[in-house]
């Protein structure tokens, strides 16, 4: 299926297809093993996951091998992503992660997701430290066709928080989502701040159902782990967001992200217009990294 999932993956599939080249028939030998596992590691597919696939193709040593390889790597994934609003409360999503992540433009792509299933929706520019950061998000919220709240003379990310969730409530708004300051993970001070936040939302708003999700930067591999693992530790994470997709032959990271952390992979950012974000679908993205049986 050449949908935009699997163009976006087009720099994954290749590495993947050259590694699996002339083995479908045959026994497989070191050098093509040593081969395989080079190309799987540098598209950041995991230690263990990589070692089951090289025994599931000892195992089957004829065409078949791609089909069961698929398989095992399907249940290596979360179930496909449902965005419906989980019950009948107001829907709050935090996003979070570094700078740099696609943060306010995955939440302008949200924000389009929840319109067009019907929903009313607000967005909170919470980031109250780089420049630019409202400027953008007035942008995208008025492209999207949804509500802004916003304080560019505030200083404290929590007080626009708190004034955007009242504005929010008082509107009956279906969904919020918060765009929040891009930080690194060691930033002690930062990562402060956004527990403060997620106290805020928990405690003062309890009739929200609230949902942290981080933006996964797909170019960074293995690092964005590290970062997903320490944001995790600050606020509880119940999903992610791969970005940049398109751009990079690292795909693997969504296994690692959540066989390590448990964190499952909901939407996957494939462009920068506000239609490019799909919701997270694991037969489609296998077969998005593998193609069709037919790599010889």
């Amino acid at each position: 299926m050449f949908n935009r999932l699997f163009s976006a993956l087009e720099n994954t599939r290749a590495s993947l297809s050259q590694a699996f080249k002339g083995i479908a028939a045959g026994n497989i030998t070191s050098e093509q093993v040593d081969n395989i596992e080079e190309q799987l590691f540098l598209a950041d597919i995991g230690y263990d996951t990589v070692e089951n696939i090289i025994k599931i193709i000892k195992k089957f040593k004829n065409d078949d091998f791609l089909d069961e390889v698929k398989k095992y790597l399907i249940t290596e994934l979360p179930e496909k992503q449902d965005p419906k609003i989980p019950n009948s409360d107001p829907f709050l999503i935090m996003v979070v992660g570094v700078n740099g992540t696609g943060k306010t433009t995955s939440v302008a792509k949200l924000a389009k997701i929840y319109k067009d299933m019907g929903h009313s929706v607000t967005l909170i520019a919470a980031d109250t430290y780089r420049a630019a950061a409202v400027e953008q998000l007035k942008i995208w919220s008025n492209r999207a066709g949804v509500k802004l709240v916003h304080n560019e003379d505030a200083l404290e990310p929590s007080a626009v928080l708190f004034d955007g969730l009242m504005s929010a409530k008082s509107d009956n708004s279906d969904v919020v989502i918060v765009d929040t300051a891009g930080r690194l993970h060691t930033y002690k001070n930062l990562m402060s701040e956004l527990e403060k936040m997620h106290r805020i939302s928990r405690d003062r708003f309890p009739e929200f159902f609230i949902k942290n999700i981080i933006t996964i930067d797909s170019l960074l591999g293995q690092n964005s782990v590290i970062q997903a693992k320490e944001f995790n530790s600050h606020v509880p994470l119940d999903g992610a967001i791969l970005t940049k997709l398109d751009g990079t032959a690292k795909g693997g990271i969504i296994f690692s992200l959540y066989k390590e952390l448990g964190i499952p992979v909901q939407y996957i950012g494939i462009g920068e217009e506000l239609s490019d974000l799909e919701i997270f679908d694991p037969e489609k993205y296998v077969n998005g990294l593998f193609g069709n049986n037919n790599i010889n």
